[in-house]
């Protein structure tokens, strides 16, 4: 099959590490795969054997995602948006895919719901109309007004064959952030959560606890209180792995004590984390899954600026399971977080989870099932 994937993520890089992770499936099993990212670039993601397309990016100013700015401070303005909208539809005319999947549109993105929406209207109108799935993963922003929800049902109902959602109901259903009425329960295919593949298993502790935020520039409350906890925990080895401008890394190492190391997010991080004492991070759906496939004692410091909530509740659904606990950003202090870790390291070991974690293959499958399906007319 031809497949185009369209993602633009606009804090964080979760939204686009996840859609190539199921990108690279679709490519493993044979299939041209095509990737129009939106967001920021990303130059070190991996897009070997996929076809990988630039927009004009754009990106939220910090949790405000009412204003969209370029790469730089200014605001997207009509030009910008309009060669944006103008690039995605010559990629879909000149690519012509059987498979056309948008990532968390119509369920978030709604400030984009303009070029999605004239995205969606031409791949309707081709005269071979490709299967048009949406992507989402196991948590959403709850819609704070009922139109919210009735929009994306609207949406689905117009343009969509289906809606992947990359996550194991019985670990975190949709319903636990959505509301999913008898139609939309009906378009819902769930996957299983999409990760890459486990890490070789190494059986060497690094003795070190792993503090992280992602490939974003958040965390700054989370790295300060680790920073606090590290002078109370001097018997153990610390490495802060930190996105973002070189200041913040520079900022931490001006402060940090002799046994805690501050580093740019490194490729080995999943290994570093199998072998880690225990991870301090914050609770996206990347570093969630990197948590469970590794089995290492874990506090979720979940990202909640702004009333967002996608992260904390995602956070107590994992924390019923052994060796995780969440510690929420407003009692965040260095000896709660020494506290934290100590519950943590102290409960039973958790196993990495193998079950429900093969949701890129699993998406090439349904993505498969439902295109016979449309071809045959059924």
């Amino acid at each position: 099959m031809k497949v185009m994937i369209v993602v633009t993520h606009l804090l964080g890089t979760g939204h686009l590490a996840r859609a190539l992770t199921f990108g690279r499936a679709f490519r493993d099993a044979g299939d041209q795969v095509l990737v129009v990212s939106g967001g920021t670039r990303v130059p070190h993601f991996d897009s070997t054997g996929l076809t990988l397309v630039q927009l004009p990016p754009v990106r939220s100013d910090g949790t405000d995602f009412t204003t969209l700015l370029q790469d730089g401070p200014d605001i997207a303005g009509p030009d910008h948006m309009q060669a944006r909208a103008d690039q995605l539809i010559k990629t879909l005319t000149d690519f012509v895919p059987d498979v056309l999947i948008t990532e968390l549109f119509p369920f978030g993105r709604r400030i984009l719901r303009d070029e999605f929406r004239t995205l969606l209207e031409a791949a309707t109108g081709m005269g071979n109309p490709p299967l048009i799935l949406g992507s989402v993963r196991d948590i959403l922003a709850p819609p704070g007004k009922p139109a919210k929800a009735a929009f994306a049902e609207d949406m689905v109902g117009r343009f969509y064959d289906g809606v992947l959602v990359h996550s194991d109901p019985d670990v975190v259903a949709l319903e636990s952030s959505w509301p999913v009425s008898e139609v939309m329960g009906h378009a819902l295919h769930y996957t299983g959560f999409v990760a890459p593949a486990p890490p070789a298993y190494d059986p060497r502790p690094n003795h070190t606890i792993l503090v992280s935020a992602g490939g974003g520039s958040v965390g700054d409350r989370m790295f300060d209180a680790a920073l606090d906890a590290a002078y109370l925990m001097p018997q153990v080895h610390w490495l802060f792995l930190v996105g973002g401008p070189s200041a913040r890394r520079d900022k931490l190492i001006s402060k940090a004590p002799l046994h805690v190391g501050v580093e740019r997010p490194r490729p080995d991080f999943r290994k570093l984390l199998q072998g880690a004492v225990a991870s301090v991070s914050m609770c996206g759906y990347n570093t969630a899954l990197d948590v469970m496939q590794t089995g290492v004692p874990a506090v979720f410091v979940p990202f909640d600026d702004e009333g967002e909530v996608e992260q904390g509740l995602r956070a107590d659904a994992l924390s019923a399971q052994d060796g995780i606990e969440v510690l929420r950003q407003d009692a965040l202090s260095g000896p709660a977080l020494v506290m934290a870790l100590d519950d943590v390291q102290g409960q039973r070991a958790r196993p990495p989870r193998t079950i429900g974690m093969d949701g890129a293959a699993r998406t090439v499958d349904i993505t498969r099932a439902l295109r016979t399906r449309q071809t045959d007319g059924l």
